[in-house]
């Protein structure tokens, strides 16, 4: 396995890869030292995210190796497929899973998202459009929404003139 730290707008980032996928991203409160890692696809993601965080990339092109359960990564899978800068409901996502009751379930497999951002969990919220639970914190997760919510509203108007 090999890590590193990414300091970001939302902090400090613990990725870890293995075999050529990604398999977590924690939020730490603070840099820790980790070993030089020459890691062709650690580094590929460092790169995808920093162009994430500046606005330059909105869809990720990375394998990734989340460990789950077999409902969590239906539910994870689902959720990789809302658009950058839009929002689905706990409900929805259980709908497309085909398990219309299992809304508080969803909740539950999205806290134990291991490749929070990537895997962008954060786009989805609550019946009522509200932010709730999110493993970085609500402000981690009202950041990155708002953060894809100004560049699709920029990219719109770009594609306008």
């Amino acid at each position: 396995m090999n890590r590193a730290i990414l300091k970001s707008p939302v902090g400090y980032l613990e990725i870890a890869e293995e075999n050529n996928a990604i398999i977590y991203i924690h939020f730490i409160d603070q840099y820790i030292e980790t070993e030089e890692n020459n890691s062709f696809y650690l580094r590929k993601c460092i790169d995808q995210l920093n162009k994430y965080f500046s606005g330059k990339l909105f869809l990720f092109d990375l394998k990734l190796n989340p460990s789950g359960t077999d409902f969590q990564k239906n539910v994870w899978k689902e959720v990789l497929k809302i658009p950058f800068g839009s929002t689905k409901t706990y409900q929805e996502i259980a709908d497309e899973v085909g398990d219309p009751g299992a809304g508080r379930a969803v909740g539950n497999a999205n806290s134990h998202n291991p490749i929070p951002i990537i895997i962008p969990c954060h786009r989805v919220v609550g019946a009522n459009g509200k932010l709730t639970g999110y493993a970085g914190g609500i402000d981690k997760k009202d950041w990155l929404i708002q953060h894809e919510l100004k560049l699709s509203n920029k990219e719109m108007q770009l594609g306008l003139f």
